[in-house]
């Protein structure tokens, strides 16, 4: 489900809008408490765009590859693959986390979907197995428009995270859950600032 989708089952407007009422509703709807809930949406809001985009935007410039992707592309090639979406996943994601080579398009067919960006033909088949559904390896846009909160809430699951998150919301907490989430600390200013404020909508 989608955050439209995720109102309408949480009772209400589905409206596209993240604001106090839906994270209310949401965090009932879901059986969360206050601190789960602002973890969990704190950190889904900043992996996609304040809920506004669940699939990973690729389009790079040649600059933004060799931030990006330092060590994935050599010389020219930063250049020629640059705002090719397509080319850059398959070269950037190749041969890594379950994907076959360049030539096999995984990279582009199992790029970064859903609340948490999964990434990655593995990452896919771990939750397609713990949903049950699936049809997600071969329909992976199912992963966008279908299962994007779901994915989210396995993954948090799978990882430990909910006891995590139930320690609090103090810095040392956040940085906890974006180390396991993110592998590191990047977007941790927005991350913290995201949690601390859909703490206050909800703590009561």
């Amino acid at each position: 489900m989608d955050l439209k989708e995720l109102q309408a089952k949480s009772g209400v407007n589905p409206d596209g809008d993240f604001g106090p009422n839906t994270m209310k509703a949401a965090m009932k709807y879901l059986k969360m408490t206050p601190f789960r809930a602002a973890h969990f949406f704190a950190q889904t809001s900043h992996e996609c765009g304040g809920f506004h985009q669940f699939h990973e935007i690729l389009n790079y410039s040649e600059q933004g590859l060799r931030n990006t992707f330092p060590t994935h592309f050599k010389g020219t090639e930063f250049a020629e693959y640059a705002h090719n979406a397509t080319r850059i996943a398959n070269r950037a994601y190749a041969n890594r986390i379950g994907n076959g080579d360049e030539a096999s398009g995984d990279g582009w067919k199992y790029r970064g979907r859903g609340a948490l960006q999964v990434t990655g033909k593995a990452n896919y088949k771990t939750f397609a197995d713990l949903m049950g559904k699936p049809e997600i390896m071969t329909n992976p846009d199912l992963m966008e428009t279908n299962y994007a909160f779901e994915s989210a809430l396995v993954f948090f699951d799978k990882k430990g995270l909910w006891a995590i998150c139930d320690k609090g919301v103090g810095a040392d907490v956040i940085k906890a859950v974006t180390l396991i989430i993110n592998g590191g600390t990047l977007g941790l200013p927005d991350r913290t600032a995201l949690t601390l404020k859909f703490y206050d909508w909800v703590k009561g």
